[in-house]
């Protein structure tokens, strides 16, 4: 008897059993999975709202000695002032962060960083056409044209960098899935705020129930800024 006790302590589990602890692991990761999830979302959103500011403060440092944020004119200037850098300075929101580098008001590509499916960490190589490369800005640039940039001096409300458009287009939609349902907006006042995204067309209020790029009288763009666009980050 006592032997036959023993054979059955040491026959391990039955199916049924196996299939239960199998059906409790399984209900415990359908449980923290999602809960992972959701920190992982919310520490990338507070790490692009940090990065947007220090992108920001370097775009005003860069305005004070320029007189104007990141510009077609300004990208002349600073190829001007840094010959031999190899270095495009417009076409996409690459090129015109690129002047905050070339002109020595940022010394690093980390801050431009922002998570999005196109994106990957940035090497920190800041030579030619290798300085904040295809992948490495997560941002987009708010213009008035695509060579003007936005007034300085306009309403201070006015967003000026945000984050993630869908699929690096410049169309205002916004990427729901990233910052769980939150798009990164940085504005003139220094502020950066995460708001939401509508769900039916990906599209994001920003003032009195006014979209992104609407413009005109009751909107954040006023008559100040009749057109804005948005300019991309360079994904390939």
């Amino acid at each position: 008897m006592h032997m036959k006790t023993n054979q059955r302590m040491r026959r391990g589990f039955t199916l049924v059993e196996l299939l239960v602890v199998i059906a409790i692991i399984a209900t415990l990761a359908g449980v923290g999975v999602p809960v992972i999830i959701a920190q992982k979302k919310k520490g990338d959103l507070t790490e692009a709202i940090a990065n947007s500011k220090s992108i920001g403060l370097s775009m005003f440092n860069f305005d004070q000695d320029y007189g104007s944020f990141p510009s077609s004119a300004t990208g002349e200037t600073v190829n001007t002032n840094n010959p031999g850098s190899n270095m495009t300075f417009t076409g996409n929101s690459n090129g015109f962060f690129r002047q905050l580098i070339a002109a020595g008001y940022a010394d690093s590509e980390k801050m431009f960083y922002a998570k999005a499916p196109y994106t990957i960490k940035p090497d920190n190589n800041m030579v030619g056409q290798a300085c904040l490369a295809a992948k490495e800005v997560g941002f987009a640039y708010i213009m008035q044209s695509a060579s003007d940039a936005l007034p300085d001096s306009g309403n201070s409300g006015m967003p000026l960098i945000v984050a993630a458009v869908y699929n690096a287009a410049a169309d205002g939609t916004f990427d729901p899935d990233v910052y769980g349902r939150k798009a990164v907006i940085y504005r003139m006042d220094n502020s950066a705020t995460a708001e939401s995204i509508k769900p039916s067309d990906k599209t994001v209020l920003v003032s009195g129930g006014k979209s992104l790029l609407q413009s005109g009288e009751g909107t954040v763009w006023g008559t100040t800024v009749p057109s804005p666009i948005i300019v991309p980050p360079l994904k390939n």
